[in-house]
């Protein structure tokens, strides 16, 4: 599991070691991981000029130490400095980089641009997790004067980005590699600005995060064993978890298919199916460990396919169940159709999983909104609208997209963008569905559930057809033999 954490919580765990912070060891730990990090990347690429940029704060610090270090093992280092107004701290940096044979320029003159441009690496020392989005006006001419074969690596935080998340700033560093310290901070695990940070490298420099709380957090394959339902020789069907699925219509009946394989698929303990005659049959064809009819069940996926509005043959009877289920106090995901059922908080753990269009209708009516929200503003900030949806709701949100978010109410907002492109097709999202229903049924927690089904429904996709396009109905059957993969890791 790999976690950020706010600015706030970084500096309150800096402060938290004052001996260590005033005595300039922190900063004497990161400069030192940097300059490691920075002499082993110019001798993989065998190059030999490297040109920090220092930015006026303890970043700037941060790079003239590592510029020292740089100078010391051999490589021909410069520091370009923003002014001749600096800390003591950079004074004393400055100082040493002199004395290990590193050039020292003020400036933005013809001998910095000079400098920079011959750079084959350079640092980005400009701001830290204290700098605002875009450049200031002194860093301009430096970034412009990069090199596009120069590799570029940002010390923290790619200077003008927002550290703790949101848009990618054009005016900002592009880095190919980051060096983080302590922790990833927002702008490392979110996009789209996770992209500007290119390879990330997070070294340790003492700080203790372990009560802290994060702000994001992104599972790993490696979290799969130790969260995915495995069953004991002493579970039986219905201890495993029993998913109830009300899904699918006269129009939409695939939905019914494709959300009870992938329950099935996934491990569900058994899986009770309800929806009109048509897709009745096909489920009893093609599915037929599912059972019919209403039962006992220890959780419900309502939505897939489902039209609220039908006045079919069964459809009546199939939207009574949706909206008992909903009485309940088990636990609920609601997808497409069943989206149109909420009508505030429920009494029960709740999963909500619109796509941006979805969701903008959904704030709309909840919020009672006199202008309609649209899609775009929602994909304009997704995070955003998926936590107001939260609060909304009180239920666990995950937000389809390129990008999956799931947000709680409150708390760290789980990310995924490992699912190729190529699972935006018609139905993913009805396995999707049927696969956290699983989850949730096996016992959960609706946060855990939906990061750790994105994660494997994203597997699931390449698994289905490495590298090129898949069906539905392929990613749900891919996902047992992915599950297995993930649980069994090696073999």
């Amino acid at each position: 599991m790999i976690t950020a954490y706010s600015v706030e919580t970084i500096r309150a765990a800096e402060e938290a070691l004052p001996d260590l912070l005033e005595s300039g060891e922190l900063m004497g730990r990161a400069a030192k991981g940097a300059a490691r990090l920075t002499a082993g990347r110019m001798r993989e690429r065998g190059v030999r000029s490297v040109v920090g940029l220092v930015g006026p704060g303890n970043n700037g610090a941060d790079t003239l130490f590592a510029i020292a270090r740089l100078a010391r093992r051999g490589f021909e280092a410069t520091a370009v400095c923003a002014g001749p107004t600096a800390s003591q701290v950079q004074i004393t940096a400055a100082e040493r980089a002199r004395a290990h044979g590193a050039r020292v320029i003020t400036g933005s003159g013809s001998e910095a641009i000079t400098a920079i441009t011959r750079a084959e690496v350079v640092l980005d020392g400009i701001t830290g997790i204290g700098g605002r989005p875009g450049l200031a006006p002194f860093a301009r001419p430096w970034v412009d004067a990069i090199r596009d074969r120069a590799w570029i690596i940002a010390i923290d935080t790619p200077s003008g980005q927002p550290v703790e998340g949101g848009p990618v700033v054009a005016d900002a560093i592009f880095a190919d590699e980051t060096v983080t310290f302590g922790a990833p901070k927002p702008v490392h695990l979110l996009p789209p600005t996770e992209a500007a940070c290119g390879l990330l490298t997070v070294l340790d420099i003492g700080l203790d995060l372990e009560q802290a709380r994060p702000v994001v957090v992104r599972i790993t394959p490696d979290d799969v064993p130790g969260l995915w339902p495995v069953p004991t020789a002493e579970d039986d069907k219905y201890s495993r978890g029993v998913v109830g699925i009300n899904a699918g219509g006269e129009q939409y009946t695939g939905a019914a298919l494709l959300s009870v394989t992938a329950a099935v698929t996934a491990g569900a303990g058994m899986v009770r199916y309800i929806g009109p005659p048509h897709p009745t049959e096909l489920v009893r064809a093609a599915v037929p460990e599912a059972v019919p009819g209403e039962g006992r069940v220890q959780a419900h996926v309502i939505g897939p396919g489902l039209d609220p509005t039908s006045r079919a043959k069964g459809a009546s009877a199939q939207l009574d169940a949706a909206r008992a289920a909903l009485d309940s106090h088990l636990p609920v995901l609601l997808d497409a159709g069943g989206l149109d059922l909420v009508t505030g908080v429920r009494d029960g753990p709740t999963l909500l999983t619109p796509h941006a269009g979805e969701c903008a209708r959904l704030l709309t009516r909840l919020l009672g909104r006199t202008t309609e929200l649209t899609r775009a503003e929602v994909e304009a900030d997704p995070r955003g609208h998926a936590r107001m949806l939260a609060e909304a709701t009180g239920a666990t949100v995950l937000l389809k997209g390129g990008v999956t978010y799931v947000v709680a109410p409150e708390g760290p907002i789980h990310v995924h963008d490992a699912a190729p492109a190529w699972l935006a097709t018609a139905g993913a999202g009805d396995v999707l569905a049927g696969l956290l229903g699983t989850l949730l049924a096996a016992g959960l927690d609706p946060l855990d559930a939906a990061s750790l089904g994105a994660l494997v429904h994203a597997r699931a996709a390449d698994h289905a057809n490495p590298g090129g396009p898949v069906r539905a109905l392929a990613v749900a059957q891919a996902i047992g033999p992915v599950v297995a993969e993930l649980l069994n890791p090696g073999t």
